[in-house]
């Protein structure tokens, strides 16, 4: 009877220590992607149980896929990247190069066991080392003049009571096109593409046109058209349509913003959203707040408080090529850990420290329509009582600090853009069962077949502006 005793024992404690085991495996499996040891964290899901394994399908492919995709990033070898940089600059010595790492200007991750550079590294390098800085300034100020035109061209036109003026009416042709025989002729691609919604500052949107079927999204906040199309061996396969809309400028100036404002309704559901946590991303912590209000000092009025942490953003981190979005675990830590950021990630640092201070802000991001430069983008809109949401484009702020326009893209925008996402990390309409190539924004479009994602290698995308028509 003791043995049998001891020996049920002995199985209840093996049954707990394999279930325990499981329970935490993603956790474990995390931390060894974290720390680089992307071997173990392979064999120790290969080894869950069949059961676990089949159950766990999407999220352990979820996985492979952000160590298949922080390889894709960190793909240089240390030799290369010496050897790139010394064909830029013959003069750098091993000793520069040793403090450009730890300063990190130079991005590497040790990946089991071996030192792999980001594959921007060398081209950001010329954007973040004080000692290389005198191009980048000359840019800088070519960027502030281009844009100081467009707010010049918005400014002959007069503004309604929401500082809406210069009204455009935009036509824009979409396409995406997948490779030939990335999945077996006859199997279905779906694809996702990004589509302009209705608020303050676009209206009139409308589908003009479609090469095939159109299902929109409903539910989502990232705005999208879907399609279907089967797969033809030997043929890209094709998705297309044009839609239009009307856009116009918006900003409203510092003092006509202290005028109107407001006390919060700090008892309001928008309120409460908008200033709380959204994970993964957005995280109110200690250190947040405490940065927060290091930046703002004694300074208790939300709009001036708002301005400042733009300010101190736009000073701080200047811009450089992103890693991917999806292989990054918090991006303002990221930021704040580097000392750098595109678009998006400052954006992000700048919605989590003004949360942390009672200041509601949301995320926004689309497309950049510019004349001069089409391409994906995000900011921001900041909320103030009295007045509503107005946009606040950080990254842009960064061309106009010490300039004329210095306060214009705190909270304001240029009318060049298509917004299409409210937010982050939304789920796809009609859902999607893969992992995203973007798991936290949404430009240039998302596919996938029955038995996985199709990451941006096996497709391309292109927005291309038509025409854009003063109204008004």
């Amino acid at each position: 009877m003791k043995l049998r005793k001891f020996l049920l024992l002995a199985i209840f404690i093996c049954t707990s220590l394999v279930a325990g085991a499981q329970e935490n495996w993603l956790q474990q499996v995390e931390e060894m992607i974290d720390q680089g040891e992307f071997k173990k964290a392979q064999t120790l899901m290969n080894n869950l149980p069949k059961k676990v394994r089949a159950e766990q399908e999407v999220r352990i492919d979820s996985l492979n896929t952000i160590m298949e995709r922080i390889r894709k990033d960190f793909n240089m070898t240390p030799s290369d990247g010496v050897r790139l940089i010394r064909e830029k600059m013959p003069s750098a010595t091993d000793e520069q190069i040793a403090k450009w790492k730890r300063n990190r200007k130079i991005e590497y991750m040790i990946i089991d066991g071996q030192e792999w550079w980001f594959r921007k590294s060398i081209r950001n390098l010329w954007l973040l080392a004080d000692e290389l800085s005198e191009k980048h300034d000359e840019d800088k100020m070519t960027t502030y003049n281009t844009r100081r035109k467009y707010y010049l061209e918005a400014m002959q036109s007069s503004a309604d009571k929401n500082g809406l003026r210069d009204w455009r009416h935009v036509n824009i042709t979409f396409t995406l096109d997948v490779d030939a025989d990335v999945v077996p002729a006859g199997e279905t691609l779906r694809v996702w593409m990004p589509f302009p919604y209705e608020n303050l500052r676009q209206k009139n949107i409308k589908l003009e046109s479609s090469n095939r079927p159109v299902t929109m999204s409903e539910g989502s906040k990232h705005h999208t058209v879907y399609m279907e199309a089967t797969a033809v061996k030997g043929q890209k396969t094709h998705f297309e349509y044009t839609f239009s809309y009307d856009v116009a400028e918006r900003h409203i100036a510092q003092d006509d913003l202290l005028a109107m404002l407001e006390p919060y309704d700090v008892n309001a559901t928008d309120y409460k959203e908008y200033t709380g946590n959204q994970p993964p991303h957005i995280i109110i912590t200690d250190d947040m707040r405490a940065l927060a209000r290091q930046i703002v000092g004694e300074e208790d009025n939300p709009v001036k408080q708002a301005s400042l942490i733009f300010d101190y953003i736009s000073r701080t981190y200047p811009w450089a090529g992103a890693r991917e979005y999806s292989t990054i675990r918090n991006i303002p830590d990221y930021v704040l850990e580097n000392g750098h950021g595109d678009c998006g990630q400052v954006t992000l640092l700048y919605i989590s420290l003004v949360r942390s201070l009672g200041i509601p802000a949301r995320w926004e991001s689309g497309w950049m329509i510019h004349p001069d430069e089409v391409n994906w983008h995000d900011w921001a809109e900041t909320y103030f009582e009295g007045i509503g949401w107005v946009p606040t484009d950080q990254s842009f702020g960064r061309s106009a600090v010490d300039t004329p326009m210095n306060n214009y893209y705190t909270t304001g925008i240029d009318l060049y853009r298509m917004a299409s996402n409210e937010t982050i990390g939304d789920r796809l309409s009609p859902a999607k069962k893969y992992i995203r190539s973007e798991t936290v924004d949404f430009q240039p479009g998302e596919v996938e077949w029955r038995k996985g994602n199709l990451y941006y290698d096996k497709w391309d995308s292109h927005l291309e502006v038509n025409s854009i028509t003063k109204i008004y």
